[in-house]
């Protein structure tokens, strides 16, 4: 599927439909996972609706069993042993953002 091609709304909404399909996959009903998961059951069906809040859609991937998917969704980030090497075992912290040349940082006027 060609997500770039998809409005943001269109995205929500498959989303959505993939988390309705995962759910009657595991035979559960939008009431068992609204008690299993303490959501209320409106919740659950503006989820599946494809408008749901973050924290909701990981409570239901919990419930059904498929927070391993988040693994697939966004990787974890790895870093070459050279570039561990280089950082000398400090973690970045922040992003560099861009930089303009000939001004100093105190002389910039926002």
């Amino acid at each position: 599927m060609d997500f770039y091609s998809m409005t943001d709304m269109g995205i929500e909404a498959e989303i959505g439909s993939r988390i309705r399909s995962l759910r009657l996959r595991k035979n559960q009903t939008q009431q068992q996972v609204s008690d299993a998961t303490a959501l209320s059951l409106n919740t659950i069906k503006a989820l599946e609706s494809g408008k749901g809040k973050l924290s909701t859609l990981i409570a239901v991937l919990r419930e059904l069993g498929a927070l391993d998917a988040l693994d697939r969704f966004i990787p974890e980030i790895t870093i070459s042993p050279l570039q561990i090497a280089r950082q000398k075992g400090k973690q970045r912290k922040r992003a560099s953002g861009k930089r303009v040349k000939g001004i100093k940082k105190n002389d910039r006027q926002w």
